[in-house]
């Protein structure tokens, strides 16, 4: 479990880990993949399997999330968060903590959520923002998810706290724009970390230096009991 630092996308993860494994242990091909990606600015929990526990990406994605993070109200970007520069900005005087607590709960339950056009969602063979990038427009499909917890920890206007569990695939940076819809001012997500994918908590995870540092230990190990028994 790996600890994914900020503007890392999760391919910069599985790549780095790799070559590293792959250099140190003197492995020709490896096995890496990791169980849901996380967006660039986003921070948190990603999975990482090797070698013959790849099979059970599919068993760690089908598990729920939590996340926590930090709504920017009053505003929208085209990406729903910071990817994009501020598009159109809202008056947000009309907002209390009661209108903001009650629009949270409305979001709990099943629901039908429209992806970003700046997402990974493949279309056609090619990634969404590989469109959006371009200012193409494309037909996106929505999809069922589940929100089983949506909690507010904290309002200091325009920024909103909360903790979300959903189920794969949602988009959290979808529900900043649906909630900020919700509320009639806009809103776009300003921070996100991941921080439960089942059972798995991001407090046990390590950081990418920390693994690889470990691997870099062992197989030193390795290397001077080979050449003792020589």
């Amino acid at each position: 479990m790996i600890d994914k630092p900020y503007k890392w996308t999760s391919f910069d993860v599985i790549s780095k880990l790799r070559s590293h494994i792959r250099g140190r242990l003197h492995l020709r091909k490896l096995k890496v993949g990791h169980a849901g990606t996380l967006d660039p600015l986003a921070t948190g929990l990603v999975i990482v399997c090797t070698g013959k526990f790849t099979k059970r990406i599919n068993e760690f994605q089908d598990d729920i999330k939590e996340y926590t993070g930090t709504i920017c109200l009053g505003a929208t970007t085209p990406s729903f968060d910071l990817e994009k520069e501020i598009d159109a900005t809202f008056d947000i005087s009309h907002l209390d903590e009661d209108m903001i607590r009650d629009a949270a709960l409305g979001f709990i339950g099943d629901m039908d959520q429209m992806p970003p056009q700046f997402s990974a969602k493949k279309v056609n063979g090619k990634r969404a923002y590989e469109y959006a990038r371009k200012n193409q427009e494309i037909e996106l499909q929505t999809r069922k998810i589940t929100i089983s917890e949506f909690e507010i920890t904290g309002i200091q206007l325009p920024e909103v706290d909360f903790r979300i569990v959903c189920t794969k695939g949602t988009y959290v940076r979808a529900i900043a724009r649906d909630f900020g819809e919700a509320l009639n001012c806009g809103g776009h997500l300003t921070v996100l970390r991941r921080t439960r994918n089942g059972l798995l908590k991001v407090e046990d995870a390590q950081t990418l230096e920390e693994i690889m540092n470990e691997i870099s230990t062992w197989a030193d190990l390795e290397e001077k009991n080979e050449v003792i028994h020589e």
